[in-house]
């Protein structure tokens, strides 16, 4: 009786040891595709704490954690090659918008968060719109480990601006600096990309960034170049500086010996969409000749930006104080209102690239008293209030004392497409990552932020065929972070950090229209980011497992 008793107890012993569970999660019957731009493969995959652990037949093995992919697409997961969450995070660290999309890190370009003085901090802090915040740091790093630490959703990784460390030492004006204060934007780019900067960036059409001349972006490129860091740029004209501007970053790759990155490549106003033939036979001949030279883009129509692109960016001399006290003088609004109707080549005139007032869509103000223009063209809004367009614009920026949100129409079908298939371009949002609720819908955002990355799934790549299921996820997850120098991410390879996404090739679409832009994509179904699962059968689990991705000069001295 007493060795019957023991033979039972062994056998539940060997069944509990059978039954182990040996990993975090297992993902199972999925059709992974591993990011490299291949056929993919029927597999499960087992995610360990934060990696990928297994790839291949896991039937006899057991998680905590199991996910039925039932035959739906298993993919790295997306990188936003340029997104605009630097303050939407602080409001709301879930990155819906995006992590419905599939997105699992954010990149930020244009600008950055630090470094900060003490005037830099007062005016971010009096310049806040519908999200309130104490900027409760100074430097780059500082701010990056406050995000990742407040509790984030996304991985997140950042450039250090060219524009923010020249407003640091030289301030608004338009001058170039002298060799001292050269040397201390140097330092501050070094400390940077000590830091985990990915590289610097700029966006060359606004002030303060207008301002720097080649020869300056060349010596601070220098200095990231030191670090392995990129180069990346809003260029210097998408209009009808389109070509030199092309030249330009070329010019910079080479003379600073420094990998560069054209952000939202895009050739704005009917008149210069015969170029991107061009640009992109400079950017190909410029490859070939050993220059890393890459782009990003979204896949819309329309630019947004602010109102403030409709003047000259001579006009924001000073600062935007300085803007807004000369909009009060006759004088220059009789100027500035001459200006927005001028086909300029010394500026990029958004307001003639669009193609006049009924183009140009309000999305944001600060000023509760304006909110109620949101979604108006400015030409219905001029009509409301009886004045000229122009005259509209200028009242609407001094009364509500920001740039005002706007979008641009601008850009031309044929050229999204053509540039969608392109083997060097990855996509970015050039939005904030948003949530449909509380005060992200005090104001519009432009629908790219809610479907660029699940349109180039859904339209682009099984609507309209212009690239396979394959090269579009290369082109999401595997491209960007080869690019960035991403370590262990964009690929799905056993011992990378387990950011993954489950999605139904079929039922991928983006739903965000100008006019309805707060809706989210359709067909995300799971995502995971770093071994934590954030979205689960389509809803999001409030989980904030994202990191602060630091670039390579981290730590280096």
């Amino acid at each position: 009786m007493q060795a019957k008793s023991l033979i039972v107890s062994f056998s539940i012993l060997l069944l509990c040891a059978c039954h182990t569970k040996k990993y975090d999660t297992i993902i199972r019957n999925g059709l992974v595709f591993d990011g490299n731009g291949g056929d993919p493969v029927k597999a499960d995959i087992a995610i360990q704490h934060d990696t990928i652990a297994f790839i291949g037949d896991l039937k006899n093995e057991f998680a905590s954690n199991e996910i039925d992919a039932n035959g739906n697409a298993v993919a790295p997961g997306f990188i936003n090659m340029m997104g605009h969450s630097e303050i939407s995070l602080i409001q709301d660290g879930r990155c819906q918008s995006d992590i419905k999309q599939g997105v699992t890190t954010e990149i930020f370009g244009e600008f950055s968060m630090g470094p900060l003085n003490a005037d830099m901090k007062k005016q971010m802090q009096d310049g806040q719109g519908d999200i309130k915040f104490k900027v409760a740091w100074n430097t780059l790093g500082e701010y990056m480990n406050y995000l990742e630490k407040k509790g984030i959703s996304c991985n997140i990784a950042s450039f250090v601006g060219t524009g923010v460390v020249r407003q640091y030492v030289i301030g608004e004006d338009n001058k170039a600096p002298t060799a001292a204060q050269l040397d201390s934007m140097k330092l501050l780019v070094r400390e940077a990309m000590q830091q985990g900067a990915l590289g610097v960036t700029n966006a060359l059409i606004y002030p303060v960034d207008f301002f720097a001349k080649t020869d300056e972006l060349i010596a601070l490129s220098k200095e990231a170049a030191k670090y392995g860091g990129t180069y990346s740029s809003h260029i210097r004209s998408e209009g009808n500086k389109f070509l030199e501007a092309v030249d330009e970053i070329i010019t910079i790759s080479k003379e600073a010996k420094i990998p560069v990155e054209i952000f939202h490549l895009k050739a704005a106003g009917k008149n210069n969409w015969n170029k991107m033939d061009s640009a992109i036979t400079k950017i190909e001949n410029a490859r070939n000749e050993g220059l890393n030279v890459t782009a990003d883009m979204y896949t819309y129509l329309a630019g947004a930006t602010g109102l403030t692109s409709s003047f000259p960016p001579t006009l924001q001399d000073g600062g935007f104080g300085k803007l807004w006290e000369r909009l009060h003088n006759a004088s220059i609004r009789k100027q500035m209102a001459k200006a927005m109707n001028t086909n300029a080549s010394d500026w990029e005139n958004l307001y003639f690239g669009a193609g006049g007032a009924d183009k140009v869509l309000l999305l944001d103000f600060k000023q509760d008293s304006l909110k109620k223009y949101i979604g108006k063209t400015l030409a219905e809004v001029a009509k409301l209030r009886y004045k000229t367009p122009e005259e509209t614009a200028m009242d609407l920026i001094v009364q509500d004392s920001t740039r005002v949100g706007v979008a641009y129409f601008l850009m031309n079908e044929n050229n999204v497409k053509k540039q969608v298939s392109l083997p060097w371009v990855s996509f970015g949002s050039d939005e904030a990552s948003y949530t449909t609720e509380g005060v992200f819908l005090k104001s519009n955002a432009h629908p790219r932020a809610y479907g660029n990355f699940a349109r180039v799934l859904g339209h682009y790549s099984r609507d309209e065929k212009l690239l396979t299921l394959p090269a579009a996820i290369y082109k999401l997850a595997n491209l960007p972070a080869k690019k960035l120098k991403l370590q262990k991410r964009g690929e799905l390879k056993v011992g990378n950090y387990a950011d993954i996404v489950v999605f139904d090739p079929a039922k991928i679409k983006d739903n965000a229209t100008y006019e309805k832009p707060h809706q989210y994509a359709n067909g995300m179904t799971d995502v995971f980011v770093n071994g934590i699962q954030v979205l689960k059968g389509g809803k999001h689990t409030n989980a904030t497992a994202g990191v602060f991705i630091k670039g390579p000069g981290y730590g280096m001295q």
